[in-house]
């Protein structure tokens, strides 16, 4: 604690704190911005791709292709299939790359820590965005006081409880199966299309106070409200990489905890081991002295990771792990599109495609 430090401490950690506070960061990690850039052009081309698939379903043309990228913005169903594949074997074929997806960023979390947060996240990038033109506007990077802090944090993992409990406790096995290949799961890509390109009242006001808050508050829905990075932080206790800092090259100078992007004492620390953590590099790539801190893997591995060498990782598992399910089969929906067609014609607001906590049954 605190009260506990010697004089010297005490006064390293009180200039830490204001140059946290007060100091603004260096110029960005290029390297990553260029990685987020590629990202977020890969994330608009599949989302243009699939607007325009689901036009010409509407229209009754099924000789179109479907991106099945755009199931990676469906994670409670990938939830759903993974907790089937794991108790029947059956890997479920309705959104196979939702499922694919998932399954690449836990194992980026496990070996890289929370790169897919920082790295390839379209909305992290988009809250990065966000700080840093709030930086320019208060030239200060604001953060609430530390019991309100770790209060707000709770709450994204409050809400992974609620849905991992909901998903893995309240629904039975043959509940699981029987949702998938219900009409609103088959469909549930497109009524999330629908959900943005028709947005109500409610739903404008909660993404504008969202925005204003991540603005004020850099970063405001990934440190306090997205449960997706609390399981990955969780998961990224057990990275068998991780930022470590040698004490007899760091001259205490604080840049690396002053561009930390999630407020993490870099500089008093041997090994950034926190869940917060997200492998941005920031401050391996702010830190004046080349080998006070560095990506390390495991004991084994005794070079370090450079930052170049750990992006054509992240995009290497990733992307490559994605190449693979499609030579293996395992990417494209078995829902033909003729039946989408069918579905889409009679309308999608049946009670059976309403979302409730017990599916209804396929008719």
């Amino acid at each position: 604690m605190f009260w506990n430090k010697t004089a010297e401490e005490k006064q390293n950690t009180k200039s830490r704190c204001k140059m946290v506070f007060q100091s603004p960061p260096r110029a960005p990690f290029r390297l990553r911005t260029g990685v987020q850039i590629f990202s977020i052009g890969t994330i608009l081309l599949i989302g243009w791709q699939f607007i325009t698939w689901v036009h010409g379903l509407e229209n009754g043309i099924t000789t179109g292709t479907r991106p099945p990228g755009v199931e990676g913005f469906l994670p409670i169903s990938a939830l759903m299939s993974l907790r089937h594949w794991y108790e029947s074997g059956e890997f479920s074929m309705i959104h196979p790359a939702g499922l694919v997806i998932l399954c690449l960023i836990l194992l980026t979390g496990l070996l890289l820590k929370k790169a897919f947060c920082s790295w390839l996240c379209p909305v992290g990038a988009f809250a990065e965005f966000l700080a840093r033109l709030s930086h320019r506007l208060f030239r200060r990077r604001l953060k609430l006081p530390v019991w309100l802090d770790y209060s707000l944090m709770s709450l994204k993992y409050l809400l992974l409880l609620f849905f991992g409990y909901a998903i893995f406790v309240t629904m039975t096995k043959l509940e699981i199966s029987e949702f998938l290949v219900t009409p609103y799961n088959k469909v549930a890509d497109i009524k999330m299309l629908y959900f943005f390109t028709d947005l109500s009242t409610t739903s404008i006001w909660v993404l504008s106070i969202l925005t204003i808050l991540s603005f004020v508050l850099p970063y405001f829905w990934c440190r306090y409200l997205c449960p997706y990075g609390a399981l990955i932080g969780l998961v990224s206790l057990f990275s068998i990489t991780r930022v470590k800092r040698h004490e007899a090259d760091c001259t205490n100078c604080g840049k690396c905890a002053a561009v930390c992007p999630s407020f993490l004492a870099v500089d008093l620390k041997t090994a950034v081991n926190s869940v917060e953590c997200t492998g941005c590099l920031e401050c391996v790539a702010n830190c004046p002295e080349d080998e006070a801190l560095q990506v390390r893997g495991p004991r084994f591995f005794q070079n370090r990771v450079k930052p170049v060498v750990f992006a054509v990782l992240v995009l290497g598992l990733f992307y490559g792990g994605i190449q693979i399910a499609r030579i293996s089969g395992y990417w494209r929906s078995n829902v033909s599109q003729a039946e989408l067609v069918d579905r889409i014609e009679k309308g999608l607001e049946g009670p059976e495609y309403d979302h409730v906590g017990r599916p209804p049954s396929d008719k």
